[in-house]
Parts: structure tokens; sequence; C-alpha cells
């Protein structure tokens, strides 16, 4: 097992600034080359501190702002313009970050595009929906409407 400090919040298993302990493949070959995860030290312990200010600052300030935002969110939805072809096949895929920028695009405020989840990888036209989390206690769904531009 590998104890481990996260930097980014992953899904299933804690929050940027936890203190984890994984099995030592997870943590070689997922967490620590991606970035998500610092090996635990004594002195790593310090950096705990200053990565839990900086999530501080990134979450919504209130829980009913993240809330309002939510309802905001799951009220209409967002429209992803993307290069496509007669088929109706993408080039490439469509990504958390532009779910994050066609969400601003809209109007409907800023969101952290590694607070997005989709739920699989978006390779043609059509209606998807994507979960977004806002705060530890709120999480919202968008319905995306991918058309060919």
């Amino acid at each position: 097992m590998a104890k481990l400090i996260l930097t980014h919040e992953v899904t299933g298993l804690g929050a940027a600034g936890d203190i984890v302990e994984v099995k030592n493949g997870y943590a070689r070959n997922f967490l620590l080359p991606r970035g998500f995860a610092l090996t635990w030290t004594k002195g790593g312990e310090k950096q705990v501190e200053s990565i839990k200010a900086a999530r501080v600052a990134r979450v919504h300030s209130t829980l009913e702002e993240a809330q309002n935002q939510a309802a905001a969110l799951s009220a209409k939805p967002v429209k992803l313009n993307v290069k496509a072809g007669e088929s109706g096949r993408l080039f490439g895929t469509v990504k958390a970050e532009d779910v994050a920028k066609a969400v601003e695009a809209a109007g409907l405020g800023t969101i952290d595009k590694r607070k997005v989840e989709l739920p699989a990888h978006i390779k043609s036209v059509g209606t998807y929906q994507a979960n977004v989390r806002l705060h530890e206690d709120v999480s919202a769904v968008i319905d995306l409407d991918v058309v060919a531009s």
C-alpha cells in the first residue's frame, strides 16, 4: 500500500489535501503520472494545508450559491458545436474542458473543468448528460446537445 497526498479531487477516493492509502499499482500507474497525488512524506504534510487552502479558494463560498448554480445548469441544455463528418461522427471527442467553455459561453457561470464528469467518450452528435460537482454536497446534471458545426 502506498500513502499519498491528493492534489486534485478524485471521485471515490477523496478531495485535494486528503491523505489516502491506495494500492501501489494505482498510485504508480494512475495517480502519480497524472499529477493527482504526491508521495506522502513528513515534509509533505506541510503542503497539505496549502493544498486545502487552494481547494477552499476554488470551491463555491456557500452551499446556497452552489445550489443556485446547480439549478441554473439543470434548467436548460448546453449546446456544443463540434466538427463532425457527414455521418455525425466527431473528429476527436468531447472533453471536460469543452463542456466548461460551453457552459461559460451559454452564460451559466464558470465551472472548473476538473469537476466535470463525462459519462463515456462522446464521439458522435446527439444528446448526452454530464455530471458537475459544484460543492462537496451539490452536483448538477447538465444536458449536452452535441451538434455539428
